[in-house]
């Protein structure tokens, strides 16, 4: 039988990559689903933690009694062994160079026309040197049908790392840290460098302060650079102070479509050994690669900053939900109303920490950027990675993007090679998968998602009976408990003279936006043709809307331009503000000071509708409590419309210029005209001109000056660059493992606290403890920034923890707001300040959560922030993936409740001292054991260590991730 294709390029990339593996060891390149660029930098590295070598797990000899002597055999075996996913995995597991236990199964890829690409390992090996990456872990994965179900733990090395400017900024700023410990311990302090190519792409500073305006893109990029100018400098030290760093300026485009279009790699040719691409990357929509066929995955910038630095990433190895597709799309249906459907689909069948990979005949009917949406909502969906084997698809969007005939012949030599090449015009073999379900797609319905959750579908026909369900509804994810009376309110305003009113649903911000829909022309182009029947018929944006695009990257307003249809968009209000992520990670600006009045002093439910992949409460903007999730095209359509209140079906959205009604229908393209405007507009040269530019910068940019030398100089002035305190009083001995004893209860909450509620991103409120701290040091309300913009500066993000405006703690009674009660008074704190009361008392404390802990984006900060404010420990019900293993990265202990059991069914009201039994010699606990929790009233339950992994536990003793790094790398030759 066949197992699953991810499962094939998981074994090539892990740290036990199975196929390539090994060829990485020697030289090597990437397989489809290689997560890691493993030999190349293994070669230089010679030392282990000794967590690794603890991991020896007794795993039994292939059962199928393979002969690990015999290369022939050993292929058959892993061939037959897994699906084109873990395949691309067990290539890139963690192999080294020193010796390879497999060496002798490097093979020859021969050109075409005579001579050879280059060597693979066909097997999970490249990285296998019995050390970090042992013959066990080669046969976990080789056999993952049945260790799977067993979370077995596996190393792997990804091919490189890709980071964002918020995430990369703090990454950087730990890597400038971490040469000055090193120095500062006697060690080299050159050794703290990425051993792996690290691409970073500066995408989330641009905010949209300025829109509907010919000159916004110039306007908001100036003040881009005015607010950043440290930060961006700063990065630009980075990358010539550190090897292998990539730094993509401002102004470029999104990561992940910029991943796509350019930096993916699918397989590396490494000093001419072959081995399949891999990333991980600090921005959890890093998925969007799977579409691509490149095994990709979000991790916490704390990982990552190890990935960079040679660490095996230890991860369980997973189970692979097949997900198959068949028929096609229905005519003027949108990829968007797939990846929503399909977002929906796979919350309710349960994909945390799986691979989901796509497979069927109806794959081969999505286009390449289609498939990249559905692959980019993974963390939505909840799954470590959505994957899409390479098929001859994939093969022409290379090709389409400016990736040259011969690396594109090497691609497809080297998977057939590996048997991880998908091609429909062959026979389809019934895979073997965990867990499987399947989707006709032509049952896909035009959708949005919204209030406040991504995975709430609305069929668009259900919207007007669903938006007054939510008026109706008591507070909660689908409920804003407006009462009957008020629901038809108006609010009349004056909008620069003309007059103007909102009601509950009216849309106040109508943003196109994001990496999800703005790297797939059909929908791009289906949004201007939307704008352009609209322009026809007389209708018209209301101007007290906030319109913008953003799109992410320089390609599309080439084809928008090509296609004459950017005009009609401009028509609109939908010029071009910028090209990064704007509204969609909260960068949305300020709304016009009326409109915002309108909405406050009326208590509106005002929307947000917007091309993104992320709606959580408080996050696109302050002012919109409602937020929808909708294509491009219907970004459009309701902007026209300007209301959610609203059913397409049955009612006008507005009347045209001959008086009569314009429906719906009447502006929605066809499928035929969207590919038509496609095939005609979306050129390769338009990509190839773009990324040739991509490296030179832009002015702005080539303007800054840098000091050019190994140390950061810090400022002790800056509040943007700030060094952070994790390395003080370091010494060589691990501090060990410990319990807690006699801690508070910082805050107590329920369930579906994200990572945005525990480290915003957005903007800082103005009575805030970060709003003190930067107005003491003489900083300007106007120059505050944002959360993610500051997040190089450890004393304001430990100020922005908690500080979510819609966080609701249950200490508080109801009281929604980033303050707590100091048990020890009684009185109500903001949480930095008593989280800071129970420090200078020696005091430790704990948070208590419901479910989906820490959901959302990945988000170092996150774990750093609770780290700062002495937060010892975690009591859950459950963690999201990310969020836990950064917990363990910080030292901080996640305790999982036993099942049907939390705070509530035990009693805990958060007004007890809390005592964690844990013993003092890592040696005794377990990854997963009991643990022992009492209270001061005589309270006693157990609970699970959420330590996962052996490795985990190493972290734990050294106190954290970055600390056992170090130490690491201070003893090695």
């Amino acid at each position: 039988h066949h197992s699953s294709a991810l499962l094939r390029r998981a074994s090539r990339s892990s740290s036990t990559s199975l196929h390539s593996t090994v060829s990485r060891t020697t030289q090597s390149s990437p397989s489809p689903l290689d997560p890691s660029p493993i030999g190349s930098q293994c070669r230089s590295y010679g030392g282990v933690s000794s967590a690794f070598r603890t991991v020896r797990s007794s795993v039994p000899r292939w059962s199928h009694g393979v002969d690990w002597k015999s290369p022939a055999n050993l292929t058959s075996q892993i061939r037959t062994a897994a699906s084109p996913v873990l395949d691309r995995f067990h290539r890139n597991l963690a192999t080294m160079a020193s010796q390879n236990a497999f060496s002798g199964i490097l093979t020859g890829l021969p050109k075409p026309g005579g001579g050879e690409f280059g060597k693979f390992y066909k097997s999970a090996i490249r990285n296998c040197d019995n050390f970090q990456v042992t013959k066990e872990d080669v046969e976990k994965i080789i056999d993952w049908e049945k260790t799977a179900p067993k979370q077995v733990e596996i190393p792997f090395k990804p091919a490189r790392v890709l980071l964002q400017d918020f995430t990369g900024v703090p990454a950087v700023v730990d890597l400038a840290c971490m040469r000055d410990a090193m120095n500062n311990l006697g060690g080299d302090s050159n050794k703290i460098n990425p051993l792996v190519p690290v691409d970073l792409v500066i995408d989330h500073s641009v905010q949209v302060d300025v829109a509907r305006s010919e000159n916004a893109v110039q306007a908001n990029m100036e003040l881009e650079f005015q607010r950043n100018k440290e930060r961006f400098a700063f990065l630009k030290w980075g990358s010539k102070a550190f090897h292998n760093m990539l730094v993509v300026p401002p102004g470029s485009g999104i990561v992940h479509q910029v991943n796509l279009e350019y930096l993916g790699r699918v397989v590396f040719n490494t000093d001419g050994v072959l081995y399949p691409d891999s990333v991980v990357g600090t921005d959890s929509h890093t998925t969007m690669i799977d579409g691509l066929g490149v095994a990709g995955w979000g991790v916490g910038g704390i990982e990552a900053e190890a990935a960079m630095l040679g660490q095996p990433m230890s991860m369980v190895l997973p189970g692979v939900v097949g997900f198959k597709l068949s028929g096609k799309l229905r005519d003027g249906v949108t990829a968007t109303d797939l990846v929503l459907t399909v977002t929906q689909m796979l919350r309710k069948h349960g994909v945390v920490g799986k691979f989901v990979e796509f497979h069927g005949e109806g794959v081969g009917k999505i286009s390449l950027a289609d498939r990249a949406t559905i692959a980019n909502m993974s963390p939505e969906y909840g799954a470590t990675m959505g994957f899409f084997p390479v098929d001859d698809v994939t093969l022409q969007y290379l090709r389409l993007t400016g990736r040259s005939d011969d690396t594109v012949a090497m691609i497809e030599a080297y998977l057939r090679a590996n048997n991880m090449f998908v091609d429909y015009n062959e026979p389809q073999v019934e895979r073997v998968y965990s867990s499987y379900l399947e989707l006709d797609l032509a049952d896909v319905e035009p959708c949005i998602s919204g209030p406040k959750r991504p995975h709430d579908r609305v069929p668009l026909k259900d919207m007007k009976a669903d938006w007054h369900s939510c008026l109706d509804n008591k507070v909660g994810f689908k409920g804003f408990a407006v009462p009957k009376d008020s629901q038809d309110k108006v609010a009349k305003f004056s909008f620069h003279g003309e007059p103007a009113e909102l009601k509950h649903g009216s849309v106040v911000i109508a943003a196109i936006t994001s990496c999800t829909n703005t790297s797939n022309p059909s929908v791009m182009l289906g949004a201007g043709l939307v704008a352009k029947k609209a322009c026809e018929l007389g209708l018209k944006v209301k101007p007290w809307i906030k319109t913008s695009l953003a799109p992410g990257s320089g390609v599309v307003t080439k084809y928008l331009l090509k296609s004459g249809l950017q005009k009609y968009l401009d028509e609109q209000g939908f010029n071009i503000v910028g090209y990064g992520c704007t509204t969609c990670i909260g960068n949305s600006g300020d709304l016009d000071e009326t409109v915002g009045a309108a909405i406050t002093e009326n208590d509106i439910i005002a929307s947000a509708v917007l091309s993104g992949n992320r709606n959580f409460e408080g996050r696109v903007h302050a002012l919109t409590r409602a937020n929808y999730l909708a294509s491009p095209p219907l970004v459009v359509a309701y902007a026209l419309a300007g209301t959610v209140d609203i059913d397409f079906e049955k009612e006008p959205i507005g009347v045209g210029k001959d008086g009569n009604d314009v429906y719906f229908r009447d502006i929605w393209p066809s499928t035929q005209e969207v590919a038509d405007a496609v095939q005609s507009s979306v050129l390769p040269d338009m990509f190839k001109s773009t990324y040739e530019a991509i490296t030179k910068g832009n002015p702005m940019w080539n303007n800054l000056s840098v000091e050019e030398s190994k140390l950061y100089s810090w400022d002790p002035k800056s509040t943007y660059i700030h060094e952070p305190p994790y390395f003080k009083n370091m010494t060589m001995d691990p501090p060990g493992a410990h319990g807690v004893k006699d801690a508070y209860c910082l805050l107590n909450f329920g369930d579906s606290i994200t990572t945005d509620h525990i480290s915003p991103a957005g903007s800082i409120q103005k009575d805030s403890p970060a709003a003190k701290y930067l107005l003491e040091r003489g900083v300007d309300r106007k120059d505050f920034n944002s959360y993610g913009s500051r997040r190089g500066n450890d004393e304001i993000m430990a100020r922005g923890t908690f500080a979510n405006i819609r966080i609701v703690n249950k200490l508080l009674n109801g009281e929604v707001g980033p303050k707590t009660v100091h048990i020890p008074t009684g009185e109500k704190l903001s949480v930095f300040d008593a989280a800071s009361r129970y420090k200078a008392a020696g005091q430790d404390t704990i948070v208590l959560a419901g479910a989906e802990y820490g959901s959302g984006s990945s988000r170092d900060w996150a774990a750093k922030g609770p780290m700062l404010l002495g937060v010892k420990a975690v009591i859950a019900k459950s963690f999201e993936r990310i969020h836990r293993s950064n917990l363990v990265g910080m030292g901080i202990i996640p305790l999982c409740f036993k099942a049907g059991e939390d705070a509530d069914t035990l009693g805990l009201t958060g007004h007890e001292r809390y005592n964690i039994d844990l013993p003092n010699n890592i040696n005794e606990i377990r990854p997963g054991q009991d643990v022992t929790v009492t209270t001061d009233n005589g309270k006693s339950f157990t609970c699970t260590a959420r330590f996962d992994t052996e490795v985990e536990l190493a972290y734990f003793n050294h106190g954290g991730i970055l600390p056992y790094v170090i130490r690491q790398l201070t003893t090695q030759k």
